[in-house]
């Protein structure tokens, strides 16, 4: 398996670890898969949780744990390993956080849940590269075309998310019922074709990267089969001893079964794969109340929103469970212990461990 090259870096192996938040992939994890030869992301979603003004300044919070998460990530997996950052586009401050995460010189900026049209534009005059998750070649087409057309700038990399990912989903809920559901293959072997043409005509190699319900060295091997660079996966991350959620967190990945795994209306107004749980039942039927907005996320109206998302997501990294909104991919039912992040790559580029 061959590396994904990044600007003047390569990783050893051809695997991204999803940027999952709030605080599931921090420097513990980012920083480890790096050294273990992937790409390691940090997710800047609500990353300040645990700075003690986020309460009442969650922007100035966010901002300087981006600069810890990212020193201590660097410390972990060394200067010479690549190491990126998750940064939503749904994010109110967006802009704001990508110009701290290029302040201290991320590798990467992973960018999606909406469609990062001026992303070029904050990241200029800097060494840091910059990859948008689409969910379509129509998705793919159109962040292309408008970075070329407006910022004379061709992607470092593209991220393809499928409907099996964890998370918010870039597809609309009648979309992701058996019937509808688009097919990963088919949309990275169209993906892959389009980008051949634009690497052509810009003398640019542009990494594609499959996303979504990828749980294994068949699952790796078979999208680089259809000419992928490689592949991010989340999921299988959580159940690492790096991971930095919290033990009860993780349990709840080895715990879940198959059924428990659904497709919720999240408060920010996207479908998203979560573990349906007594919290997710009780707040289908009933609005728990909010106590103070964290100015998170564009979408979301705190008059209306059935609960607090970002409370929701932090009870669930630290282990509150019964208060917790437990994002997961369409495997988690396949996990079944929680090992390292060494032994986890070593099993997915298919060596001994």
């Amino acid at each position: 398996m061959d590396g994904i090259k990044i600007g003047n870096k390569k990783s050893k192996y051809p695997i991204i670890q999803g940027g999952m938040g709030v605080g599931v992939s921090m420097h513990g994890l980012a920083g480890n898969v790096s050294k273990e030869g992937g790409i390691g992301v940090i997710s800047t979603a609500d990353i300040g949780y645990q700075e003690e003004d986020f309460g009442v300044n969650p922007l100035k919070a966010n901002l300087r744990a981006i600069g810890k998460e990212i020193k201590k990530a660097r410390e972990i997996a060394g200067d010479d390993k690549i190491l990126g950052v998750n940064v939503m586009v749904a994010l109110k401050n967006y802009k704001e956080i990508v110009k701290e995460c290029v302040k201290n010189k991320i590798d990467l900026i992973i960018s999606g849940a909406g469609i990062p049209k001026e992303l070029p534009e904050y990241v200029q005059g800097s060494s840091t590269k910059i990859a948008p998750i689409v969910s379509s070649l129509r998705c793919c087409k159109l962040i292309v075309n408008h970075w070329i057309k407006k910022y004379n700038y061709v992607p470092d990399m593209i991220v393809i998310e499928g409907p099996e990912a964890g998370g918010h989903l870039g597809f609309k809920k009648e979309e992701l019922n058996e019937d509808n559901k688009p097919n990963l293959e088919n949309i990275t072997k169209e993906v892959v074709d389009y980008v051949k043409d634009v690497e052509k005509d810009y003398n640019k190699e542009i990494p594609v990267i499959a996303a979504g319900g990828i749980w294994d060295n068949k699952d790796i091997q078979k999208y680089l089969n259809l000419g992928a660079s490689g592949v991010q996966m989340a999921t299988r991350f959580v159940a690492t001893y790096e991971c930095d959620a919290s033990d009860e967190f993780k349990q709840a990945y080895v715990n879940a079964k198959k059924e428990d795994v659904k497709i919720i209306n999240s408060p920010v107004g996207m479908p998203g794969r979560a573990i349906c749980n007594e919290f997710i039942k009780k707040t289908e039927k009933e609005r728990s109340k909010i106590d103070r907005c964290y100015n998170c996320i564009k979408t979301c109206n705190v008059l209306n929103s059935p609960y607090c998302i970002t409370k929701a997501l932090v009870n669930a990294v630290k282990g509150n469970l019964e208060s917790a909104l437990i994002f997961c991919g369409s495997n988690v039912d396949k996990v079944k212990n929680i090992i390292s992040v060494h032994d986890l790559m070593k099993e997915l580029v298919g060596e001994t461990c």
